[in-house]
């Protein structure tokens, strides 16, 4: 009997789903393109901000009933077990169900935009939303943000490939799925509009905004009317600018980028250790998730994403961080409080290092609020403590989260606006765009690369933060090598070099060794005036035609040949493969290429 009503139940879902398919494709048919594009951000949109729906109810369920728990033991027994559970279920998962490996971080939604056609796999619609509700949820010291955004652009980008639609548009719609996502995660439409068009988009023009916007307000809609407000980040004080802080808010900047700095290469310094481990991944999940669990013990604010303790640092009584932690009894030393925070901020980046290091799924951009947060609290609370000016530790709190995220995540718009829209009103635009662009130039002049991005820009993967980069990495290059061309060898005569300019298109001649190794080139232009004069031809010998070529390899990436051909100033190049000749390349071929795909690539 409860195998029947289960049958009728999935029947069910499957005909209302097929119902649903069908009016999209009916709608698809009756509105011109434009309008299809506008109807499909809402639904993806709204899709997205279900997701978020999901990981936070869970994530604050799991740390409410945490809570509970140490309120009874008044030690964080709990909180120190949960993460370890949470990380090897995550673990199991991945292993039993997801084929054995899952992509993480908003890097990978970047190399779909650039490397394929903007596709993402069907399974990031619901394996991050499980794997990152495990991790998480479960204390795991990481965000939920970057799930949700990979969450989101696979929605966007499986629902365009499902009704046949083009690059552009499933760029578009991937887009719209992460604006959507950052909009409904936090309440704020204008941040996530920004994060999709900084952080993901490399080029863009101003009509593709309206379909982010509608996206992003739609994330923003359906999560505000199911999501409780004590569940988000936010804050309801009144928080106000005063022109005398101004110091201390480019001392906030300079040392946010600094710490942005600090936490990238440690993070990275964490995640390779772990790369490394060749041993058994339940076991490199429980050494991770051990040592984790052995940092929430003593720092209880680092298990899961932390954004309660963001909300008591910036409150009238941030010593509630202390409660339930070893220095529950120092709770009235504001010196031990603000050495508690200190070590928390520097600790924070090794625990989320440890969250993902050890197989968990999460993100950095909850990190980079917790530790911007934490940072502005530290100058605040010390410069008042040794008494040059008591400062607004409310403000210092929220702007130190907008540096560090504009740090980390080269997104300074994004940290700008968010914080804004979080806090309900602009009374702090001034100290905003002080400490972001400060913390933004340290960090951009310190590591190249956003911390997202760092591992595949490397490798000449992928360069986002670059438009010209970005599109020569999609263009590959061996699929263009020509063949159709004669060779001689070195020790033929200059009359061979003459009868084949003179029965050939050819402004070349590549000189081949017997084992068809790369031994020179003799180009038509250096010897036109031998070629046109018969005596020339007959006494010249071979070797004084032939130059030095310039040689590519097979496996170099576009932009090092195009690199090639314009510091040498060459219209053709040889490509060899094993030391071995297999062809050559053609500059104006190439730019041609390039032409066209910067015109595709361009969202509209």
């Amino acid at each position: 009997m409860k195998k029947t009503n289960k049958n009728r139940i999935k029947n069910a879902i499957n005909q209302a789903f097929r119902y649903l398919q069908g009016l999209i494709y009916f709608l698809k048919s009756i509105l011109s393109e434009r309008q299809f594009i506008y109807f499909s951000c809402v639904l993806v949109g709204a899709s997205s901000a279900l997701a978020v729906i999901v990981l936070k109810y869970f994530a604050h369920s799991v740390f409410r009933f945490t809570n509970y728990i140490d309120g009874i033991l008044h030690l964080p027994y709990s909180n120190s077990i949960l993460p370890i559970i949470g990380i090897l279920l995550t673990v199991f998962v991945i292993r039993k169900f997801l084929n054995g490996s899952i992509e993480k971080g908003t890097a990978q939604i970047m190399i779909a935009v650039a490397k394929r056609s903007g596709m993402m796999p069907r399974k990031q619609m619901y394996a991050q939303i499980i794997t990152s509700s495990l991790t998480v949820g479960m204390g795991g010291s990481a965000g939920l943000e970057s799930p949700i955004t990979i969450t989101g652009a696979a929605f966007g980008s499986n629902y365009a490939q499902a009704y046949k639609l083009n690059y552009k548009d499933r760029t578009l719609l991937l887009a719209c799925g992460v604006a959507a996502g950052i909009a409904a995660a936090f309440n704020a439409p204008i941040a996530g509009v920004l994060f999709a068009i900084e952080v993901i988009l490399a080029d863009m023009s101003v009509s593709a905004f309206i379909p982010i916007m509608i996206s992003s307000a739609t994330g923003a809609i359906v999560s505000n009317m199911v999501i409780k407000e004590d569940i988000l980040l936010s804050f309801k004080q009144q928080l106000t600018f005063d022109s005398s802080n101004i110091p201390y808010y480019i001392l906030t900047g300079i040392l946010a980028g600094l710490v942005s700095v600090y936490h990238a290469r440690m993070f990275r310094r964490i995640e390779h250790y772990f790369a490394k481990f060749q041993g058994n991944v339940y076991k490199k999940a429980m050494i991770g998730a051990s040592l984790l669990a052995v940092l929430i013990f003593f720092f209880p604010m680092l298990f899961g994403e932390g954004y309660e303790s963001i909300k008591a640092l910036s409150s009238d009584h941030p010593q509630m961080i202390l409660d339930n932690s070893l220095l529950a009894d120092f709770k009235t030393s504001q010196w031990m409080l603000l050495f508690f925070v200190g070590c928390t901020m520097f600790i924070k980046v090794v625990a989320t290092g440890l969250t993902l290091g050890s197989g968990g799924n999460g993100g950095n951009f909850a990190p980079s609020l917790f530790v911007g947060s934490y940072l502005g609290f530290v100058i605040s609370k010390f410069v008042g403590l040794i008494g040059l000016k008591e400062l607004p530790v409310s403000n210092f709190t929220v702007v130190g989260m907008a540096g560090v995220l504009s740090g980390l995540f080269h997104a300074p718009l994004t940290a700008i606006f968010l914080i804004a829209e979080i806090t309900g009103g602009y009374g702090l635009m001034i100290p905003l765009l002080i400490v972001s662009s400060i913390s933004f130039a340290i960090s951009k002049n310190m590591e190249k690369h956003s911390m997202d991005i760092k591992s595949i820009a490397d490798t000449g993967m992928v360069f986002t933060s670059d438009k010209d980069r970005n599109i020569l990495s999609t263009i590959v290059a061996h699929k263009y090598i020509k063949k159709d061309i004669k060779t001689l060898l070195p020790d033929q005569s200059t009359q061979d070099v003459v009868a084949i300019f003179s029965s050939t298109k050819q402004t070349f001649i590549p000189i081949l060794n017997p084992d068809q190794s790369i031994f020179g080139v003799i180009n038509f232009d250096s010897v036109r005036p031998v070629v046109f004069s018969s005596f020339q031809t007959k006494f010249t010998p071979i070797k004084d035609l032939i130059e030095t070529p310039i040689i590519v390899s097979y496996s170099d990436s576009t932009e090092v040949i195009i690199e090639a051909f314009e510091s040498n100033k060459v219209e053709n190049v040889l490509v060899q493969q094993n030391k071995k000749f297999i062809g050559y390349l053609n500059k104006s071929e190439l730019l041609e290429v390039y032409r066209s795909s910067l015109s595709s690539m361009r969202i509209e």
